[in-house]
């Protein structure tokens, strides 16, 4: 599998030290973090046919055991090909699509729930041509990776290029239908 380049670092791990076997200031440290992760304020990255956003990592300091991102295909767009040994979820937030799982095609919409199994290889598509599709993705990766289980990789990169005609996609906040109604 292609290795995978990012523009920023990223925290998979993170340490976690103490003076005392109790940890009561890493306790004390968790409790006092927010409990609620404003989207809004959290930037996407990557384009032009599949967008990220990240939700929690451990380097946001308020789990070790799970990532959780929300993906955004542009109309008609696709993301890479890869694979991972940690089961993933992707609950469908609005839009219509695929993916291919080890070459079997599995349907999504809406409301859908679709897991992809560990150590699948694995592609998601938008199969709607006028509007995005957005899932917010769920993984124990961090654990996964904390126990020495990190054989991940890139099959296919995702494009560089816009599909024509969505050159100047961006997702947005809130769903595409309320952007609609709020240009009409």
């Amino acid at each position: 599998m292609e290795q995978q380049i990012y523009d920023e670092e990223r925290c998979y791990v993170r340490g976690i030290g103490a003076k005392s076997y109790s940890l009561k200031q890493e306790l004390e440290r968790l409790r006092s973090m927010p409990r609620v992760i404003k989207g809004a304020s959290l930037p996407w990255r990557s384009g032009p046919q599949v967008w990220h956003k990240n939700m929690m990592n451990p380097g946001h300091k308020l789990t070790q055991s799970l990532h959780c991102s929300q993906e955004e295909l542009a109309p008609g767009g696709k993301s890479q090909k890869h694979g991972h040994p940690n089961p993933a979820l992707l609950y469908v937030l609005e839009g219509e699509g695929y993916d291919i799982h080890d070459g079997k095609r599995y349907d999504w919409s809406a409301g859908d729930l679709v897991l992809v199994t560990p150590g699948c290889v694995h592609q998601h598509f938008n199969a709607l041509e006028d509007r995005p599709a957005r899932v917010l993705i769920i993984k124990s990766k961090p654990m996964h990776i904390f126990l020495g289980l990190i054989q991940q990789g890139f099959v296919e990169k995702a494009p560089k290029q816009a599909k024509p005609g969505w050159e100047d996609f961006k997702p947005l906040h809130g769903s595409f239908l309320e952007q609609l109604e709020k240009n009409k």
